[in-house]
């Protein structure tokens, strides 16, 4: 089941078939992925540029961004 999560004009796409648990997203940002929580992504708990660095981050692609033209500065 895929999850999704916005802030602003930007949507955080969560895949878990995909995760392969490398806890990038948690250590780089933990204050906006978090797995000891309930929804585990809080697109609150950090600006919207930070959160596209750290999906960027993301090495199985489990991770992805819906508006990519937002993601990419092509507003």
């Amino acid at each position: 089941m895929i999850k999704k999560y916005t802030k602003e004009d930007v949507t955080v796409v969560w895949n878990p078939s995909l995760c392969q648990h490398s806890t990038k997203c948690f250590h780089g940002l933990p204050e906006v992925f978090n797995p000891s929580i309930r929804p585990w992504i809080n697109v609150e708990g950090a600006d919207k540029e930070m959160i596209l660095e750290q999906v960027k981050k993301c090495p199985s692609g489990a991770l992805s961004i819906e508006n990519l033209s937002t993601a990419l500065g092509k507003e």
